[in-house]
């Protein structure tokens, strides 16, 4: 694979419009982040400001069977992606 992938804390981010994996496809789960709303903050600039974090299982065909954790949030990406950290430590350490 010859594309590079910016990354958080290991694992990959590939971003599309409002919606964000994480993790590699190749492992048994990634995360999907979706961003549902953002707010403007001081500067005027778009935040995020809640978003719905799912872990998926990538061997599952259909792709509603594949949720296996869904929640929603009202948070930044940052604090997002740190859940979607600690979950995907969690899936795939067993």
């Amino acid at each position: 694979m010859s594309e590079k992938f910016f990354t958080y804390k290991g694992y990959p981010l590939v971003r599309n419009g409002n919606q964000i994996y994480y993790g590699y496809m190749a492992d048994p789960y990634v995360i999907w982040i979706q961003i549902l709303a953002t707010a403007k903050n001081e500067a005027g600039e778009e935040v995020t400001s809640k978003v719905r974090v799912v872990q998926m299982d990538t061997n599952e065909t259909d792709p509603i069977k594949a949720f296996v954790k869904n929640a929603e949030r009202e948070c930044g990406l940052y604090e997002a992606l740190d859940i979607a950290k600690v979950w995907l430590d969690k899936a795939l350490a067993v």
